[in-house]
C-alpha cells in the first residue's frame, strides 16, 4: 500500500472508530432507565479492564510509588470523566455533552500560548459554547456543569498520560489505570446485582457500550496512529462532537436546534485550528481510550 493509500486507510479507520465510540455511548444511554449512568459506567470499566489487563499484562507488583500514584490518579480521572459525561448525556443529550467535553483537550492545546490565533481560538470556543447552550432560565445547569467537569477531567487525563508515558512503557499505564477504575466502580455493579436491577438487557447494553465505546475505538486508534501523522490524528479526533450529535439523532431521537448545530460547528472548527496550530507541541487532543 502506498503512503497516500495508507493514510487514507488510517483516516477511514479513525472515522470508523469515532462512529463506534459515539454509537457505543448512545447504546449505553438506552440502559440509563435500567441501571442509571453510574451503572453503565461501571460495566464499561469492567469490560475495558477485562480486555486490557490480560492483553497488556502489566507487572503491577514491580510498580514503584512514582509510577503508582499517577496511575491511581488516572484511574480516578477515568471514573470521574465517564460519570460526569454520562450524567451530562442523560440530562442534555449526547451531542451537547460530548461537545462540552471537548473543551478539555482544547484548553490543553491552548494552555500557555500567547499567539493571536490561539487567543482567537479560545474566544471562538467561548462563543461556540454560548451559542450551543444559549443560557436561560430553562437551561439544565446540572447537565452543562457535568459536561464542563468532564472537560476538566479529560484535560487532567491528557496531562497524566504525558507523565505516565515517561514512567511506564507501552500500554501498562492505561491497563493499570483501567483496572483501578474497574475496582473503584465494582461496588456499583454489586449493588445493582443485589437490588436485582442488573437485568440481562441492562448487561447487554453495558457490554455493548464497553466494547464499542472503549475497546474497539482504542484498538483502532493504535492501528491508525501507525498510518496517520499525529497532526491529522488530532484533526479527525476533533470531529467527534459531530459523530456524537448524529448518533444522538439516529439512535436516541435527540433532535438538535439550529443554534446547537452552529455551536457544535464552531467548537469543532476552533478545535481543528488549535490542533493544527499546536501540532508541534504534541499531545494536543489526547486519545479517547479513557472515555
Amino acid at each position: 500500500m502506498t503512503g497516500r493509500g495508507s493514510r487514507l486507510a488510517g483516516l477511514a479507520m479513525m472515522a470508523g472508530g469515532a462512529a463506534s465510540n459515539q454509537t457505543g455511548a448512545a447504546i449505553g444511554a438506552h440502559a440509563f432507565g435500567l441501571i442509571g449512568p453510574s451503572g453503565v459506567v461501571a460495566v464499561r470499566q469492567l469490560v475495558a479492564a477485562s480486555v486490557l489487563l490480560p492483553v497488556v499484562r502489566p507487572n503491577l507488583r514491580r510498580f514503584t510509588w512514582a509510577q503508582w500514584w499517577p496511575t491511581i490518579l488516572l484511574g480516578v480521572v477515568f471514573v470521574s470523566m465517564n460519570l460526569t459525561l454520562y450524567t451530562a448525556i442523560d440530562r442534555i443529550g449526547l451531542g451537547l455533552a460530548v461537545t462540552l467535553e471537548f473543551l478539555g483537550p482544547l484548553a490543553v492545546a491552548l494552555a500557555g500560548s500567547r499567539s493571536r490565533l490561539d487567543l482567537l481560538c479560545a474566544a471562538g470556543a467561548g462563543v461556540g459554547v454560548y451559542v450551543l447552550v444559549l443560557p436561560s432560565g430553562a437551561s439544565d445547569w446540572t447537565g452543562i456543569g457535568c459536561g464542563l467537569v468532564a472537560a476538566c477531567c479529560w484535560a487532567s487525563y491528557i496531562l497524566l498520560n504525558r507523565l505516565l508515558g515517561r514512567r511506564l512503557p507501552g500500554l501498562q499505564a492505561t491497563a493499570a489505570a483501567t483496572t483501578v477504575a474497574a475496582v473503584l466502580t465494582l461496588p456499583i455493579v454489586i449493588m445493582l446485582v443485589v437490588q436485582g436491577r442488573m437485568t440481562p438487557l441492562a448487561l447487554v447494553y453495558g457490554l455493548a457500550a464497553g466494547l464499542m465505546a472503549s475497546v474497539v475505538p482504542y484498538a483502532i486508534d493504535l492501528l491508525a496512529l501507525r498510518r496517520v501523522p499525529t497532526a491529522y490524528f488530532g484533526v479527525v479526533m476533533s470531529v467527534h462532537p459531530v459523530f456524537a450529535a448524529l448518533a444522538g439523532l439516529i439512535l436516541l431521537g435527540q433532535v438538535l436546534a439550529l443554534h446547537e448545530w452552529i455551536g457544535i460547528a464552531v467548537v469543532v472548527a476552533v478545535n481543528v485550528v488549535a490542533v493544527r496550530q499546536n501540532a508541534g507541541r504534541g499531545g494536543a487532543t489526547g486519545s479517547l481510550d479513557g472515555q
